[in-house]
């Protein structure tokens, strides 16, 4: 009887040994980001990102876009800037760029206070590891060196009063041929650069700070774009490592989205029985006259041109996340009409609808590529990358040089420079008056 005891005795222990063992693994599936069942996917296994949340802007912020030489690139930080200048001037939110190539985390760390945290950030975004990663297959080594100083990164910014939107790296396409000491497959690097991202999460989470993914949707862009669009389609770049414009499209919707926009850029209401119309969201209705409605916005629609199947087209790029759907939209919606379908125009160009699809609402910023706001959007994102420019002159150039001088008055100096940067993009965000006609077919 006590041997039966004893073995019985083993056997629960060893199930419930078992059990605990199993626990984990299971708990683990559950947070990791769904993939599809392709090979492509083997090789990374992504922990749940965490949702973004509320609105993590407050009016007035100044922001601090902060990276290695991606972002010195000036094209997602400049995207980013162009959409907070119009998409929500109502938050009036300044930007600087700080991207600097070749950068690792632990080199931002060390400049931070004299070039970024002089300028009293109230909220930064930073994107590393790309650099840190090494160009080679992950170790240990590696993670604890980038999470100790990423991390420094945050409290950096915490300690000075900002808040914290950190980016995970994106991912490669190429092993880096110009990396002398690059070493492994690619897809030992995409592995590698994919557990920092996971790191990158654990640090958020701890630091109570925001998310934004790169890793992942640039990932998963590449193999759904190469589906699409061809085998060459090179979302990480010409080189695998710097993106062209679509890459940098689904980099500015990882901040912007981690940043709590909404996306609502108003509503244009037409009543075409009682012959009425009115607006919201920094439009306002002019007139309503034999079908077409005359708007004057003081917000305009993330606009972008381009071909949907080339990776150096912002366009292209909106093909690969939901950025209109979720971070540009500007709707029309029309009601009252006796037509079963309606041709509806708008910068010169014409499409039809039903009624149903109107009653429903329309994005015009999705459905007229080539619209009323073209011009001055182009204009605004043009003074964008003028100050963006200067800016990356200021801070590697000015400040790198000097940096053992009279830093107050140099500092006095480069921002008297670049105050007509600024003002230039606040001339060139003007109203736009414009017109919505609105026909049965």
């Amino acid at each position: 009887m006590m041997k039966m005891f004893i073995r019985y005795r083993v056997l629960a222990s060893f199930i419930l040994l078992a059990g605990l063992l199993l626990v984990p693994r299971l708990l683990t599936a559950q947070e990791l980001e769904a993939k599809p069942a392709d090979p492509f996917f083997s090789n990374v296994e992504p922990a749940k990102a965490p949702a973004a949340g509320g609105l993590y802007l407050k009016t007035g912020d100044r922001l601090a876009i902060c990276g290695d030489s991606i972002t010195n690139q000036k094209m997602y930080s400049r995207l980013m800037e162009t959409y907070l200048t119009v998409c929500v001037p109502e938050l009036k939110i300044s930007v600087r760029q700080y991207g600097r190539g070749g950068e690792l985390s632990g080199g931002f760390l060390n400049r931070m206070t004299n070039d970024c945290l002089r300028f009293k950030p109230t909220i930064a975004t930073t994107c590393y590891g790309m650099n840190d990663y090494k160009y080679k297959p992950y170790d240990e080594g590696i993670g604890k060196r980038y999470r100790r100083d990423y991390t420094a990164v945050v409290k950096s910014f915490k300690e000075a009063g900002a808040r914290v939107v950190l980016g995970s790296p994106g991912c490669v396409g190429k092993v880096a041929s110009w990396v002398k000491s690059a070493s492994g497959t690619l897809e030992e690097h995409n592995h590698s650069l994919c557990q920092l991202r996971n790191i990158d999460i654990e640090i958020a989470q701890s630091e109570d700070i925001r998310f934004a993914d790169v890793f992942w949707p640039l990932y998963t862009g590449s193999y759904t774009a190469r589906q699409k669009y061809g085998a060459d389609y090179a979302m990480a770049g010409k080189d695998g490592v710097h993106p062209g414009w679509a890459g940098h499209l689904v980099m500015a919707y990882a901040f912007l989205k981690a940043m709590g926009l909404d996306g609502d850029l108003g509503v244009i209401t037409v009543d075409l029985k009682s012959g009425k119309a009115n607006a919201t969201g920094g439009h306002k209705v002019n007139e309503f006259k034999n079908g077409t409605v005359s708007i004057t916005s003081t917000r305009y629609p993330f606009c972008a041109t381009g071909e949907v199947s080339n990776a150096d087209s912002v366009r292209s790029g909106m093909t690969l996340v939901p950025f209109n759907q979720d971070l540009n939209r500007l709707q029309l919606v029309v009601t009252g009409g006796s037509a079963a379908k309606y041709k509806v125009t708008s910068g010169g160009e014409a499409k039809s609808y039903t009624a149903g699809q109107l009653a429903k609402g329309i994005n015009l910023a999705d459905e007229f590529v080539v619209n009323p706001f073209l011009d001055a959007f182009n204009k605004v994102d043009a003074a964008v990358l003028a100050k963006q420019t200067y800016e990356t002159k200021q801070i590697n150039t000015v400040f790198l040089r000097k940096k053992k001088e009279d830093m107050d008055a140099i500092e006095k100096q480069t921002e008297a420079e670049r105050a007509p940067f600024v003002a230039a993009i606040h001339a060139a965000f003007v109203p736009v008056t414009h017109t919505i006609n609105i026909e049965a077919e």
